[in-house]
C-alpha cells in the first residue's frame, strides 16, 4: 500500500535552480562589459583602417601596424566580455540601508567672486 502522506522532504535541485534563476548579477554596469566593449569597438575601427586605409608601412618597418593593434583590441575586449559572461558579479540581496552622519557638517557653499 502506497504512503497516503504527501512527501514533504524538500527537493534540493529545484531549490539550488531557483536560487540560481533569482540571483542578481550586475549585467551590463560590470566594469568589465564597459571596458570590452570600447576596447572591440577600437578594435573594430583599427581592423577597419588597417585593411582600408593607408598602411604607412615605411614608418611602421612594412608590418600594418592598425591592423595588427586591431586584432589585439579585438581579442582584449572579447576577453573581457567572456569573462564578465562566464563569471558574473552577483549583487548581494542584504545590502544595509547607508545612513548619513548627523554630526558630520554639512558641505559648504563656495562664495562666488565679484570679477
Amino acid at each position: 500500500m502506497p504512503d497516503p502522506r504527501p512527501d514533504t522532504r524538500p527537493d534540493t535541485a529545484s531549490e539550488n535552480e531557483t536560487a540560481v534563476a533569482e540571483r542578481h548579477t550586475a549585467g551590463a554596469f560590470d566594469i568589465r562589459n564597459v571596458i570590452g566593449g570600447l576596447l572591440a569597438a577600437y578594435g573594430v575601427v583599427l581592423v577597419l583602417m588597417g585593411l582600408l586605409g593607408s598602411t604607412a608601412e615605411t614608418k611602421t618597418g612594412g608590418i600594418n601596424a592598425n591592423l595588427w593593434a586591431g586584432v589585439v583590441l579585438l581579442v582584449v575586449g572579447g576577453a573581457f566580455i567572456l569573462w564578465a559572461t562566464t563569471r558574473p558579479i552577483v549583487v548581494p540581496d542584504d545590502v544595509p540601508e547607508v545612513v548619513d552622519d548627523p554630526t558630520r557638517p554639512a558641505p559648504r557653499k563656495r562664495r562666488r567672486s565679484a570679477r
